[in-house]
């Protein structure tokens, strides 16, 4: 089958020819129809974030459909139309007992520790197989797996409460999820921050009030914009030290800033008067729970999150196709999501 690996670190992605995967004791192998291109995959091609082998296909956003079943998975056909879950846990250790799945000791991520979804067919175990809602395509079961996940994840993390004001920074792929699952959490103003107008065009389009960075301060902006409160909620997906501090610095009394954007840099937070004078919290956001990922697909049927015109362009499984789009990320180009379908 054709693959698009990584074979060297710091490298172009490579088209190969792979064997085709054979199930093994309750896994799935699924005919790849969507794959979402994601920032992760642009850390794992460039050597900024670590994978586990050479050559490696990378692509944790997956949909298709079911190819062949391993021996004892019974809950599934051939045929079924299924997105997949891309963290593999054990469901055994202590992590995953406490519900914790994304810390199992033993886990492994598609795209990162196992084969993933830039190649014609990807193998995952039968419990990661979320079934795709009729109604809902490929591409946006793809991409929900990932990107809208991590933005639910986000908000669950910080508490998002009805009434309460959100902040995105950066509106994306994630952000665009977020500004939509915000409304559908009840948030009352939902503001959308990012320096590409393309960007806050869209967000604009999914009832965010944007805000322009050219246009004065970020946080000054959004401080008049709330009476000189601030926002309850403000999630960072860009990962950037700058809007991790205009994240913090925004945060209302009691607010709750949800850092999910991928840096190694640092941010400086000023403790006094940003955390302890408003008792405000910064929390970490890693991944999300296959739980979530079946509301995310309930939310998609009822027309509540709309995902298709996320999804801004569909590519072939080419390797240089594959890699201008990751070059495009790495300079923050474009907006929306970008989707394989081999």
């Amino acid at each position: 089958m054709r693959s698009v690996q990584i074979v060297e670190l710091g490298k172009p992605l490579q088209l190969r020819q792979t064997a085709l995967p054979e199930p093994g004791p309750g896994e799935i192998r699924v005919r790849v129809e969507a794959a979402g291109i994601c920032h992760s995959d642009l850390h794992y091609r460039d050597g900024v974030a670590s994978v586990a082998k050479l050559p490696i296909t990378p692509g944790h956003e997956i949909a298709g459909r079911v190819d062949a079943l391993g021996e004892s998975v019974t809950e599934l056909a051939i045929g079924d139309r299924v997105a997949l879950h891309y963290l593999v846990t054990c469901g055994r250790c202590d992590a995953c007992a406490r519900g914790l799945e994304q810390f199992c000791k033993h886990g492994q991520m598609l795209g990162k520790h196992r084969d993933g979804g830039y190649a014609q067919y990807a193998l995952a175990p039968a419990r990661n197989a979320i079934p795709v809602a009729e109604g809902v395509g490929m591409a946006e079961a793809a991409i929900m797996m990932c990107s809208s996940a991590t933005a639910f994840h986000a908000l669950r993390k910080a508490r998002i409460a009805p009434g309460d004001r959100v902040a995105v920074f950066g509106c994306g792929g994630l952000g665009l999820s977020a500004i939509q699952l915000a409304h559908a959490c009840g948030a009352a103003q939902v503001f959308g921050i990012d320096i590409d107008a393309g960007k806050l065009a869209a967000a604009h389009g999914y009832g965010a009030i944007p805000v322009d960075p050219a246009d004065g301060a970020p946080v000054r902006q959004l401080r008049e914009a709330t009476g000189g409160d601030g926002v309850e909620v403000a999630l960072e997906f860009a990962g950037l030290p700058l809007t991790q501090r205009q994240a913090v610095a925004a945060l209302a009394v009691q607010g709750r800033a949800a850092i999910a954007g991928i840096t190694h840099a640092a941010f400086e937070i000023d403790s006094f008067g940003d955390l302890i004078c408003r008792e405000a919290e910064v929390i970490g956001v890693s991944d999300h729970l296959r739980s979530e990922l079946v509301t995310l697909m309930e939310f998609t049927r009822r027309g509540q999150l709309d995902l298709k015109s996320v999804v801004t362009e569909t590519i072939p499984l080419d390797a240089d196709a594959i890699n201008a789009r990751l070059d495009a990320l790495a300079g923050f180009r474009g907006h929306g999501r970008i989707v394989i379908t081999p």
